[in-house]
């Protein structure tokens, strides 16, 4: 593979992006490696593996439980790592991976942040670390050379500007509610955040899409940078288990269609 440096603003240079979330593990870390790649070869600009973990209190239930399939499989924190490295292998699509503070801890924070760059992660978010206890571990990043992910929820409005000026890679907005709402309420509450997030910086910022409604999608995709879809993917791995790999293929392909097709009438 060419050597070449890889960096998350990358995946922004040719306009909005797909990202792809999965739970590293489900249903087995080699069937996460080929989904992975059938993302990325439908649409995917970047790819957001998530670290399976007992009590994820930042997911829906649909994700939860993902998690509890992932580790009733095995996944562990050093497993994640291996599938990493071997979709680094296959791919050049900046990777991501999403876990929560604890199994960082254990780990130890540079010693999480070198086995990212040892592996080809490109940068991790933590939602459940507060922003005023990040230090520690963004020095470990930035010594490590990867990305410490800022997130903004709507909760934090009072405080996105301060979030946003400190952000780099791209700034990962939450769910508005449980489920995104009307395309009023998303336009409306998605277009505040926007707001405050562009009125301190340039960093591109992605929503996270929960549900399974295209216009909402297509929505989000106008107002926002790139746009995160996960539960649907858990959905169709749930569903298909191992099989899910042309299933997934397809609707990676289907939404990224969407997307183009907003971005070519936004004007």
């Amino acid at each position: 593979m060419e050597k070449k440096e890889i960096r998350i603003r990358n995946a922004f240079d040719h306009g909005k992006v797909l990202i792809g979330f999965v739970t590293g593990g489900d249903p087995s870390m080699e069937k996460s490696l080929e989904f992975i790649i059938k993302m990325v070869e439908a649409g995917c600009g970047l790819i957001e593996i998530g670290i399976p973990f007992s009590d994820p209190v930042a997911e829906g239930p649909v994700i939860q439980e993902a998690n509890c399939r992932a580790l009733e499989a095995g996944a562990t924190t050093e497993r994640i790592f291996e599938l990493a490295a071997a979709v680094r292998e296959e791919t050049k699509t900046p990777l991501v991976l999403r876990t929560y503070l604890n199994p960082v801890f254990r780990y130890g924070y540079h010693a999480f942040c070198e086995k990212c760059k040892e592996t080809g992660v490109n940068g991790i978010l933590v939602p459940d670390m507060p922003y005023e206890e990040k230090e520690e571990l963004a020095a470990a990043a930035k010594a490590c050379g990867v990305t410490l992910l800022s997130l903004a929820a709507p909760a934090s409005r009072q405080r996105i500007r301060m979030i946003a000026a400190e952000a780099a890679g791209f700034i990962y907005v939450e769910p508005l509610g449980d489920g995104i709402g009307t395309e009023v309420q998303l336009r409306t509450e998605l277009c505040g955040i926007l707001s405050e997030i562009r009125a301190v910086t340039d960093v591109p910022a992605v929503i996270r899409f929960e549900t399974d409604d295209s216009a909402q999608l297509t929505e989000a995709a106008r107002l926002a940078d790139g746009v995160i879809i996960g539960s649907s993917i858990a959905k169709l791995i749930a569903q298909y288990g191992e099989k899910a790999g042309g299933y997934l293929y397809d609707y990676v392909k289907k939404m990224k269609e969407a997307m183009q097709e907003t971005e070519r009438n936004t004007p």
